[in-house]
């Protein structure tokens, strides 16, 4: 995720859960951002605006005017591309709801022309109260995001909703939602991730050593520039935060086959990422294979080639990517699975590069198209791989 750039005005109100803004801040400033912090007077019992200006780099307002200096707050709220109350009390919301201008917190969202987003913290009686609702329904028909609360224990020692969204799920809802783009918009894109499980017995099974990093960091890549995002994952070790991205989870290269065609039917674009098993056992143990003998052997047969049954039933505005993971003949065998896939485009991978490959948070790949026109890309994070990888293989979609 990055918000590199972007600037947000942070408006912070009188609760307890203003500590958390702390940590807000650094979230923000780590992604990029550049904060401006602005708080209400009362605020400044829960929180220090020493902190804050120290993390965000620069001064914190509190009052309209300071050291014979005037905080020009209609210029804030021109500047900013997001407006965010986090948190916002019930006094703050109430205040915002009928347009009262006490402090500088309302006169800059008053003034601001960016969206603005709040996060609510009270107690829950607070924010179940008929009152507050009406506040939280009015800023809604207002056009301001109001974030869902969370529940747990409260600092009335009470438990139950009311709490203030964690920093990291406000950052993930920044990116995901007020700044997603909209370059692959109304575009469908299916990715495959992760690796198949072939079942030997109930208890043992053949598989290999993918985490399905990669096809996950593609996922999200193409989520966050707009694309109607599905991933049809094997078991993997991580998992997307995105609720927008469709997820279809599968176990066998059987039922990956079958997912992987009901989608790609509809589909603009397929990258097939996941780490398919070649072989699985041809008769799987309706019972657990005991440890009796000194020896014993498992019979191995063909699972599906995927990619082969995608690249023939592949339609002329339609795009398939494969990966060829190799250890020898690497550009060769690359080359000649394309041309035997009918896919578009092929992107390498290989084992002997350090820091490559299945497992760690970086990669290294060249990408082929059907033309013999390849782009090297160095070993960096999968995020920047992904998004090189779609920068090259989406050209002729944009």
């Amino acid at each position: 995720m990055s918000l590199q750039g972007k600037k947000i005005i942070l408006g912070i109100s009188a609760s307890i859960a203003a500590y958390k803004s702390i940590q807000l801040v650094r979230l923000l400033t780590k992604e990029g951002a550049e904060v401006r912090v602005v708080l209400t007077k009362a605020a400044l019992d829960f929180v220090s605006p020493l902190v804050l200006s120290t993390f965000s780099k620069h001064p914190v307002w509190v009052e309209f005017q300071e050291e014979n200096v005037w905080n020009n707050h209609v210029e804030l709220g021109l500047w900013g591309d997001v407006f965010i109350i986090a948190p916002a009390s019930c006094n703050t919301l109430a205040k915002m709801a009928q347009g009262l201008c006490d402090n500088v917190l309302l006169a800059t969202y008053l003034s601001a022309r960016c969206p603005v987003i709040v996060a609510p913290a009270m107690d829950e009686d607070m924010f179940l109260h008929p009152a507050t609702q009406r506040s939280i329904s009015t800023l809604r028909g207002d056009g301001v995001t109001v974030l869902e609360v969370n529940s747990g224990e409260l600092a009335s020692g009470l438990v139950g909703q009311g709490r203030m969204m964690e920093p990291e799920e406000i950052v993930q809802h920044l990116t995901s939602h007020t700044f997603r783009g909209s370059s692959f918009a109304g575009k469908k894109i299916v990715i495959t991730a992760g690796p198949t499980v072939e079942l030997i017995d109930p208890v043992r099974y053949i598989s290999n050593f993918s985490t399905g990093k990669m096809g996950l960091s593609l996922a999200e890549a193409y989520y966050l520039q707009g694309a109607d995002v599905t991933l049809i994952a094997g078991p993997l070790q991580v998992s997307t935060s995105f609720q927008g991205i469709k997820v279809v989870d599968v176990r066998s290269a059987a039922e990956m086959e079958a997912a992987c065609l009901a989608h790609f039917a509809s589909a603009d674009l397929l990258i097939m990422a996941a780490a398919v098993a070649d072989y699985r056992p041809a008769v799987q143990a309706v019972e657990k294979i005991k440890k009796s003998e000194a020896t014993t052997s498992v019979v191995l047969e063909k699972t599906i080639d995927i990619l082969a049954a995608l690249g023939a039933v592949k339609k002329p505005h339609q795009i398939l990517v494969g990966f060829a993971l190799e250890t020898e003949n690497e550009e060769v065998n690359a080359l000649a699975k394309m041309k035997s896939k009918n896919t578009d485009f092929i992107v390498l991978n290989s084992l002997k590069d350090a820091g490559a490959g299945f497992g760690v948070d970086t990669n290294q790949v060249t990408v082929f198209d059907a033309s013999g026109e390849k782009k090297l890309i160095p070993l960096q994070s999968k995020e920047v791989v992904a998004s090189e990888i779609i920068d090259f293989v989406s050209r002729g979609m944009l």
